[in-house]
């Protein structure tokens, strides 16, 4: 699908609509926001023109959240206002936004678990019978209609409960009831909105975008995925430490250039090579066969990094959850250091030296409400008790060690992991493991709506693991990652290994071309070199 088209570009330099205005669109003006004695966003003047889309970058805890927040009722500033088109507004809750046309698509979604999507779409304005009585015909004929015209009637069906819902139909049944309801939209906020679609479903949402530009609707999108903000976005605004750090014209602007704008400094060396890999086999898996996965056969070497590269549905975190003990092997086996392993629970899998950070940190990964200290003890109690009681020092020694080295912003490490920007929370992740120090190092997504200096840590953690000799094996959907990062690239599709690339024959196009390649004429695999990543 072609990428949406733009309305004109906005001439080079400064960019109109950066300060106060009464031009179309959405005003936030001299915005800031205390919260104690914590100042979030400070003079914060920034313009959402109608029709076109703005793209809010910044880092983890640059004020992204904080100035939806106040710009879809969530909070109130404490200094500024907000005008639409021109008009101040008093936006004392969500519903007053919602009344005034503003709404957003937040990157948690808020799903009631037991009612059909229809009934979560339009929560709060159910068409009723006379007696009150759910006018369940009226409602097929909604949804229907709704799906038809967004583009979303064949990967959401009406009747699935909010329970039965994947990620990303979560995100859908969201965009759906921000683009309902009595009054229409003017003003839509997109937080992070690709970060669980799949390509097809990221190319509606793309095409959608473009129609709502069409139809003159301010877009304000905020994204870590620099290759989306520069397909979708007029302009794109940078905030930085709470402070607006540029407004520039998305034509005519560089990745390094809002790299700069963002940290305030030049990120280019982001992936650290090195060639650290053994001869010595860790992860040896042989015919490997689950539900999803079929045959899968690989070596992970000590100080190696190994990709899975494929499209989503390919079976890459399918088989990571057969690694990790979480998913039923049917057949073929694992061994770990030579030792073949029985790994039918997580238990076994942690206790023989594999670790696992999930997909979905949040959900699979993090308990968000306990401390940084108990996020990053929980696989390693064992190893802290004398008799049966946790020595309680030597757990905050350990929290406290791996909290620095990894560099973790937090006010303590008794401080809740809900608290945390996402970078943060990834960080008490690998925490966890490294604490633990595993054998092989699984990672699932691990830069997921990360903002970009968070990534080059990880990047850099990931390199030092590398180096310390644990076999790392990555799962990852952005291809610049998996290209910076590993020493070998296996491609999956069906759940089936379709080739595996050394780092000297690994390219955009040769990952994308294994990753579609048809099941009945697979290309042969060649083993690399795994000191070199070269093939011979």
């Amino acid at each position: 699908m072609t990428a949406p088209s733009r309305s004109p570009a906005v001439p080079p330099g400064p960019v109109p609509g950066s300060g106060p205005t009464a031009a179309p669109g959405l005003t936030a003006e001299n915005i800031g926001k205390r919260f104690g004695a914590v100042r979030a966003l400070d003079g914060v003047d920034l313009h959402f023109p109608s029709g076109q889309v703005t793209a809010l970058m910044g880092e983890n805890g640059a004020g992204k959240s904080t100035l939806l927040r106040i710009l879809t009722g969530d909070h109130r500033p404490s200094e500024g206002r907000i005008l639409l088109d021109g008009r101040v507004l008093d936006l004392g809750s969500p519903i007053d936004a919602r009344r005034a046309g503003i709404r957003i698509i937040p990157q948690e979604p808020e799903i009631v678990p037991h009612v059909s999507v229809a009934e979560n779409v339009y929560a709060g304005s159910l068409p009723r019978r006379a007696g009150r009585r759910l006018d369940r015909a009226e409602l097929r004929r909604r949804i229907e209609a709704d799906l038809d015209r967004l583009g979303f009637a064949e990967v959401l069906h009406p009747d699935l409960l909010g329970s039965e819902l994947t990620a990303a139909q979560r995100q859908l049944v969201e965009i759906l009831r921000a683009l309902t309801g009595d009054t229409p939209p003017r003003v839509i906020a997109f937080d992070e909105p690709t970060s669980s679609l799949s390509e097809r479903e990221a190319e509606a949402l793309f095409d959608l975008i473009g129609r709502l530009r069409e139809q003159g609707i301010a877009v304000v999108y905020v994204s870590h995925r620099m290759r989306e903000v520069f397909r979708l976005a007029d302009r794109i605004a940078v905030l930085r430490d709470g402070r607006p750090a540029g407004v520039v014209a998305a034509a005519g602007t560089t990745e390094s250039d809002l790299v700069r704008l963002m940290v305030g400094r030049d990120l280019s060396d982001v992936f650290v090579r090195q060639n650290v890999a053994t001869d010595r086999v860790v992860l040896q898996v042989d015919r490997l066969c689950t539900d999803d996965v079929h045959d899968v056969s690989l070596t992970v070497h000590a100080g190696e990094v190994v990709a899975l590269a494929g499209l989503v549905g390919a079976g890459r975190s399918e088989l990571a959850l057969a690694l990790a003990g979480d998913t039923p092997i049917r057949s073929g086996t694992v061994s770990l250091g030579g030792r073949r392993l029985r790994l039918d629970d997580p238990r076994r899998a942690i206790r023989a030296g594999i670790g696992l950070a999930p997909e979905e940190r949040k959900a699979q990964a993090l308990f968000l409400h306990r401390t940084i200290r108990d996020n990053t003890s929980l696989v390693s109690l064992d190893r802290l008790r004398r008799r049966r009681f946790v020595r309680r020092r030597a757990e905050k020694e350990l929290a406290q060690h791996y909290a620095d080295r990894l560099r973790v912003r937090a006010p303590s490490i008794e401080s809740e992991v809900r608290t945390l920007s996402g970078g943060n929370q990834q960080k008490v992740v690998l925490a966890r493991w490294l604490a633990r120090r595993p054998e092989l190092l699984i990672l699932d997504e691990p830069t997921r709506g990360v903002d970009v200096g968070a990534k080059a840590e990880i990047y850099r953690i990931i390199a030092d693991l590398a180096r310390d000799g644990v076999a790392v094996l990555v799962i990852s959907s952005e291809l610049p990652e998996v290209l910076g990062l590993a020493d070998r690239v296996l491609v999956l599709q069906n759940g089936r290994i379709t080739g595996e690339l050394g780092r000297d024959q690994a390219s955009e196009e040769a990952v994308l071309a294994l990753a579609m390649a048809d099941d009945l004429a697979l290309p042969a695999r060649t083993e690399p070199d795994h000191a070199t990543g070269a093939t011979p």
